[in-house]
């Protein structure tokens, strides 16, 4: 088991705590939705198993998938299994669009934020996640990680204004996740024998340190960012 499905059973308090990028996200798609108006038409580019379709009941809710990036999901609930940088919607169709963890599984992320672009009406609202600081997952197609920089680069380029780019914690949530990244080789087999101390020396200072993330101002080492747009009028 990995150490955020076991996450997954604490209680509310001690998972946000642990899971401080996950519980940022599930913030930022909670307020995006809640600000969506009620009937609005919204893209989930990357949806996979549609797990944020929920959020946005009041509205028209279209996920849209190349269903290649986790062999274990379900995707016979998408909406659309296309490829990101050839959408099959008509130019402005959508009033929002949410592109959670997706932007790195696209060999070409400027293709796919023009497209995003283009289906999008004159001041439509994006929700982008991108990772900085981040695992290989879901091989072979994990292709890029991203700086603030390069967020707002693909954001202004594909024709977004009003860019808004937030780290997700700093250092020390970084270093947190990554000693608690470091449990999952104490697990199976014989290596059973040594997680109890692998807990003690790296998961009990992992869930310390993020009290310390106020100490980095400038945020250069994070887990990731979350952006905000609009398409220009």
């Amino acid at each position: 088991m990995s150490y955020t499905a076991a996450a997954g059973r604490l209680p509310a308090f001690l998972r946000r705590h642990i899971l401080h990028f996950e519980a940022a996200i599930d913030d930022a798609l909670a307020t995006f939705a809640s600000a969506t108006p009620l009937g609005a038409h919204v893209l989930d580019a990357g949806s996979g198993e549609g797990r944020h379709a929920a959020l946005f009941s009041h509205a028209r809710y279209i996920g849209v998938d190349l269903a290649i990036g986790d062999p274990a999901w379900n995707y016979r609930g998408l909406d659309a299994v296309a490829d990101l940088a050839a959408l099959p919607f008509r130019d402005a169709a959508f009033t929002a669009c949410i592109n959670i963890v997706t932007l790195e599984h696209v060999p070409e992320p400027r293709m796919v934020m023009r497209e995003i672009a283009r289906v999008l009406a004159p001041g439509g609202r994006i929700l982008i996640v991108v990772p900085h600081e981040w695992e290989v997952h879901q091989a072979p197609h994990d292709y890029f990680r991203y700086t603030r920089h390069g967020a707002t680069y693909l954001l202004d380029r594909a024709g977004f204004a009003k860019i808004e780019v937030r780290a997700v914690g700093g250092y020390f949530r970084l270093l947190s996740r990554r000693m608690l990244n470091g449990l999952q080789f104490f697990t199976g087999g014989a290596r059973w024998i040594g997680f109890l101390p692998a807990a003690l020396l790296l998961g009990l200072p992992a869930l310390a340190l993020p009290f310390l993330d106020f100490l980095d101002r400038e945020r250069n080492f994070t887990l990731g960012y979350i952006c905000h747009a609009e398409k220009a009028k």
